[in-house]
């Protein structure tokens, strides 16, 4: 019998399993695609309630002094201020390890709901037959519950955005990366400012503006739990997660000069950048005048507050153009040198005030250009997906770490360097403030390595050949895949069979 006739039954049973196989792929690649764009959108859209919950307590704070007085002392408004970041450090490390060992998906549908409780929480805090005194203390361990979902957000909502960007814009993963974190984080500031005023200048009572304040912000990471849902972890955390026998020691031992890198800048850029922007709205309403209205106050937080913005827009379309180190160096380096001409001409700047008012929004600005821009961008592309989350979470804690020093040290120290006198020790705090931005600029120079062209996928490659050479078994590397389903081959044709396996 002739060759051919043999031929056609067996194009007839391959060509439509290759032909169907072929056709997988070309599905898959668009909704690979379209998942990554969403997960980078909602990855970090629920950050503007985090910036919003840190920037809105300036202004609450004002509220609380202009209706409880001397009941609210310095030590308790510390005390509201620092549970968040109590909080925070809990949530970055214990959701950094949780989304490396159970999925970015997992923690940042945890997160969502503890950001939603506690901000619904301090919306609502009361103290037991109306003490003030519990009051305080009931949005102490509020903010506390609200800061570890704001923590957690963190390195969840990092991980998976720099996972995602790098799929979407490889070449300019930096500049979409900070835009859908960082510069959120920022645009909640700049609201914190905002819709305080709008409450203020409609006539609404103190109360009235520090419960709503804290209430709106539920609004962002609710308007995210639905899509978060619908979200996938990134197709290089499947590839290259460790959900079981991690080895720790063999990570320190390679990646200790980075998380010291990332988690001291981190701490000196959170020392000064979270306490200047807390107390800000106290500093301002000093700097006012004992008869400056909550309007007012509000008017030039506002103004303060924006400066975040540029200084973020500028960090991001720096970050892929002159690199990562480059402009976190640089950002340093200028917010301490004008910290200390600030700090030594302190005084005569408070007599121009729209003047110093700029300069202090320049001096937030160059933060943001530099170190918030690009310490969350570095701690999330310099370590390897498997630990991405982890080694992220604790260099943030170390940043948190920073802002609760700050913010504790910082009454006292104006107190201490003034001498009675807060002017002068406010002027003081600006230049030691300074000379921490400066020591940040060496540590980053020194300790961080720039990562500006290099993809996400080598240095996990990079990684893997290191845990070989000292024995680690990489059968533990990715997560299996699910096996297809017979029935998906015959809804395409009917009547066949697959003999596929995974």
């Amino acid at each position: 019998m002739d060759k051919s006739e043999y031929q056609e039954p067996i194009q007839a049973v391959i060509l439509p399993d290759q032909s169907f196989q072929q056709n997988e792929v070309e599905a898959k690649e668009p909704k690979s695609r379209i998942s990554a764009i969403f997960t980078v959108i909602f990855s970090g859209f629920a950050l503007l309630s985090d910036g919003y919950q840190v920037g809105v307590l300036s202004l609450v704070n004002v509220c609380f002094t202009k209706i409880y007085g001397d009941q609210f002392t310095s030590a308790m408004s510390t005390r509201i201020g620092n549970s968040l970041f109590i909080g925070c450090i809990i949530g970055q490390i214990g959701f950094g390890f949780v989304c490396d060992r159970v999925g970015r998906k997992v923690g940042l549908l945890l997160t969502t709901f503890l950001v939603i409780l506690g901000a619904a929480l301090c919306a609502g805090a009361y103290g037991a037959h109306g003490s003030v005194e519990g009051l305080f203390w009931a949005l102490t361990v509020y903010r506390g519950i609200l800061g570890v979902g704001v923590g957690g957000e963190y390195p969840c909502s990092s991980a998976s955005a720099s996972e995602a960007a790098d799929e979407v814009m490889p070449g300019r993963r930096g500049m979409l990366f900070v835009f859908v974190t960082n510069f959120v984080i920022d645009s909640g500031f700049v609201l914190s400012a905002l819709f305080p005023l709008i409450l203020g200048a409609a006539g609404c009572s103190y109360e009235v503006i520090w419960r709503t304040s804290f209430a709106f912000g539920v609004l962002p990471p609710l308007s995210v739990m639905y899509f978060r849902l619908k979200m996938d972890n990134s197709e290089i955390f499947q590839k290259n997660s460790m959900k079981k026998n991690v080895p720790y020691l063999l990570i320190l031992r390679r990646y200790w000069k980075y998380l010291l890198g990332t988690g001291g800048s981190w701490f000196f850029y959170n020392f000064i950048s979270y306490p200047f922007g807390i107390f800000a709205g106290t500093i301002l309403d000093n700097a006012i005048g004992a008869d400056a209205t909550f309007v007012q106050t509000a008017e030039w937080m506002l103004l303060l507050n924006f400066f975040y913005l540029p200084g973020s827009i500028s960090g991001a379309l720096a970050s892929d153009r002159i690199g990562r180190k480059k402009t976190m160096t640089l950002g340093f380096l200028t917010q301490g040198v004008l910290g200390i001409f600030m700090g030594i001409w302190y005084k005569n700047l408070l007599e121009i005030f729209p003047l110093f008012v700029v300069l202090y929004g320049v001096f937030m600005m160059m933060g943001e250009f530099g170190p918030g821009d690009m310490l969350g961008l570095v701690s999330a592309e310099i370590y390897p997906t498997a630990i991405r989350g982890t080694a992220y979470g604790w260099s943030a804690a170390f940043g948190k770490l920073g802002a609760f020093v700050g913010t504790s040290a910082f009454k006292p120290a104006i107190a201490s360097f003034g001498h009675g006198d807060q002017t002068l020790g406010q002027g003081r705090v600006f230049i030691l403030a300074s000379c921490l931005a400066i020591l940040g600029s060496i540590f980053t120079w020194i300790l961080i390595p720039d990562y500006s062209k290099k993809a996400l996928g080598e240095e996990d490659e990079d990684f893997r050949q290191y845990l070989a050479s000292n024995g680690f078994d990489l059968s533990n590397f990715g997560e299996k895949p699910a096996e297809m389903e017979p029935a998906s081959v015959e809804a395409v044709y009917p009547g066949e069979k697959s003999d596929v396996k995974a």
